[in-house]
């Protein structure tokens, strides 16, 4: 192996691979920007898309079905990486992702255009999951807060560029750029990594057995998830929450689970290995991290519909108001580090989770109708707290386990942080319909009454009701960020267990 080729070997470069490190981190930010960019650049082509293909009744699940395949097969890719190495498992996954593009972009109607952006979700899974974990196998630890705030801040960009990106392709180019444009990025990512990174040959294991995939897990892991994420994505919306369809999908997700717990005890190298749940570290930052992507869904679905409603901002400045949480969060991410030396990861997220819960009462004190400025504040602070949340507990927890756990631990993570977007967005809606039904006499959901607003046609009551809705929601959030505290404060220890590196 050349002295300037990085290999990965615990968190740490071989020989003078400095430069070759810095092209690897420059594909895992590409990388990084795809996923990102995917998850939001549809949604303002939204009109474009169904005036050309048709599909209005099910185009949402050009998001849900996309955001089902990410989720799902996260636990697998992480399974793969410690398994078989993270090159192959990004190399494939990327490939997936690119193939699903260019399918989309030659879609013939919405039908196969969900199918072709499950198929973009299913490398998309991959992506995920891989970068971060080959953020901590490039950087020892006192060195993987650098990295963690670079992937930060591309998401934080991406996430904020993605509407207006895809709004403006739509406009002036063709809904189909929206997919075509990740062809050359997710290429000049893939040469990257095929061209820079290069990973050891792996040891052989001492008791001579040779590395197997669990299919047979992999396949109930899939199933199970799909069809509880399935009924939760579509409950409330595709059909009533306590419809036969409903009922049976959760009964079937249910049977299922109890499918994945036989399935992996007795597979011998599990998708799923019971030590993510067995070691207090890992079971409660994966609890925490669940309540995060929880409470995230109060200000990314509902403030915008706030802002507009209630404030009577135009579109662009409710974006402003939602987007300065991604100015503070990788920048208080970034200056974590100076706080967890001091006192710990655990106490750092604590700090940052205690706050946010306090930041979140906050927003139901607001007053009525009140101006632009004081939920840009709330925001503002609130991506401050969080940050110094979660990066501190995704680098605290890969960092307690060695390469061949890594990419298994840093995958569960990222799956309860995305079931738990998933819940809190089913949850916080039925909440806010709720509370509308309640002063509104029964009448509409939080849709029907937005659009009724954007007409002219509802009284100020409903403007009344809508602040009620969200400010509620946000209460939600508030208890899932208490959770996320108690969960710290008496499950996960006051020192990580940090290995030595």
């Amino acid at each position: 192996m050349g002295s300037t080729t990085p290999a990965i070997r615990g968190g740490a470069i071989d020989g003078q691979g400095t430069r070759r490190r810095g092209a690897v981190v420059a594909a895992l930010m590409l990388a990084m920007a795809l996923a990102a960019l995917d998850s939001t650049v549809v949604s303002t082509a939204v009109p474009q898309i169904v005036g050309d293909l048709g599909g209005f009744s099910v185009f949402s699940w050009l998001f849900s079905g996309y955001l089902l395949a990410v989720t799902v097969t996260l636990p697998v890719y992480g399974k793969l990486s410690d398994t078989f190495g993270r090159k192959p498992v990004l190399v494939t996954g990327a490939a997936v992702f690119l193939a699903g593009s260019l399918l989309c972009a030659g879609a013939w109607n919405m039908a196969a255009l969900i199918a072709f952006r499950i198929v973009q979700g299913l490398g998309g899974g991959a992506l995920q999951g891989t970068v971060q974990t080959l953020a901590a196998d490039l950087y020892p630890l006192a060195q993987r807060p650098k990295i963690q705030s670079k992937l930060s801040t591309v998401w934080a960009v991406s996430a904020v560029a993605g509407p207006g990106l895809g709004g403006l392709l739509a406009a002036y180019a063709d809904w189909r750029w929206i997919f075509l444009i990740n062809l050359p990025i997710g290429a000049a990512a893939l040469w990257l990594i095929v061209r820079h990174l290069h990973e050891p040959a792996r040891e052989k294991p001492e008791n001579g057995l040779h590395a197997r995939v669990d299919w047979a897990g992999a396949l109930a892991v899939f199933a199970c998830g799909g069809v509880l994420l399935t009924a939760l994505v579509q409950g409330g919306v595709a059909w009533p929450w306590l419809s036969a369809l409903s009922l049976t999908l959760f009964g079937t997700g249910l049977a299922l689970a109890a499918v994945v717990v036989v399935v992996e005890r007795r597979a011998a190298q599990p998708i799923i290995p019971g030590w993510v749940w067995r070691r207090r570290t890992i079971a409660a930052v994966n609890l925490a991290l669940g309540a995060l992507g929880l409470l995230m869904v109060a200000p990314s679905v509902f403030l915008p519909t706030y802002a507009q409603s209630v404030l009577g901002l135009a579109p662009v400045a409710a974006g402003f108001v939602l987007s300065v949480w991604t100015l503070s969060w990788p920048v208080s991410a970034a200056l974590s580090q100076h706080v967890y030396r001091r006192i710990g990861f655990r106490d750092t997220a604590l700090l940052g989770i205690g706050l946010a819960t306090l930041i979140l009462c906050a927003f139901p004190l607001l007053p009525y109708p009140g101006s632009w400025w004081q939920p840009t504040l709330l925001m503002l602070l609130l991506g401050g707290t969080l940050g110094l949340f979660q990066l501190p507990l995704i680098v605290g927890v890969q960092s307690t386990v060695g390469w061949s756990e890594r990419g298994t631990t840093t995958a569960s993570v990222l799956f309860c942080r995305q079931t738990g977007q998933t819940l809190g967005a089913s949850l916080f809606g039925a909440v806010a319909n709720g509370v509308l039904a309640a002063r509104l006499g029964g009448a509409g959901d939080l849709d029907s009454v937005t659009r009724a607003l954007d007409a002219g046609t509802a009284p100020e009551a409903t403007r009344h009701a809508i602040a009620d809705a969200v400010h509620a929601v946000y209460l939600g959030a508030a208890a899932a960020a208490a959770l996320a505290f108690v969960v710290l404060l008496t499950v996960a220890p006051r020192r990580f267990p940090v290995r030595d590196e």
